[in-house]
């Protein structure tokens, strides 16, 4: 099923698009995500509605089984990346978990602007965007997944991601499909 409404105080909330990540091996290339990514940053200003951009700066404590990698991010890291455009009325959340709804106050923000739903891309597929989609549809959001707009390290985890959990949280289509609803009920 694709994406069938978009509700008049929708947000988009883009996931750890910054110079740490992108720079990663993914299973899409990042260049395409990032055009999308623009593209629906772009159409959300235009129509005047809230724009969510997230960055992450560590890791949940407690112990794993797979490994997580160093503590101490390089200078620049956790920097956005340029081609998100970043504009003054944007708000910007620093992370520390993979969910951004996490010890954040972005539902405390949304909810202040009156936002219903959400439309969430970025990176990863099955971490940072699927977790924040997760937390979105607990707390009440209605959540559209810009599928075009994301990608993962790992194949199968993007997909499963896409095929089996998003369409049990919330709805799922490409950019363009989401900016052709925004245009329709502007």
């Amino acid at each position: 099923m694709s994406v069938t409404t978009l509700d008049p105080k929708s947000a988009l909330i883009v996931v750890d698009l910054q110079k740490g990540i992108v720079s990663l091996p993914s299973v899409h290339p990042m260049d395409g995500v990032v055009k999308h990514v623009g593209a629906l940053t772009e159409a959300f200003r235009k129509h005047g509605l809230p724009v969510v951009l997230i960055n992450v700066a560590g890791g949940a404590p407690g112990r794993t089984e797979q490994p997580r990698g160093h503590r101490e991010f390089p200078a620049g890291w956790t920097d956005l990346i340029p081609e998100l455009n970043q504009q003054p009325q944007d708000h910007l959340v620093t992370k520390h978990t993979p969910g951004a709804f996490t010890n954040t106050g972005l539902e405390a923000h949304l909810r202040a602007l009156g936002v219903t739903q959400v439309v969430i891309a970025g990176v990863a597929t099955s971490n940072g965007v699927e977790v924040t989609a997760r937390q979105a549809h607990e707390l009440g959001f209605n959540v559209t997944l810009a599928t075009d707009a994301m990608t993962d390290m790992q194949a199968d985890a993007h997909t499963y991601s896409i095929t089996r959990v998003f369409p049990r949280i919330g709805e799922t289509g490409t950019t363009q499909e989401i900016i052709n609803l925004m245009k329709k009920s502007a």
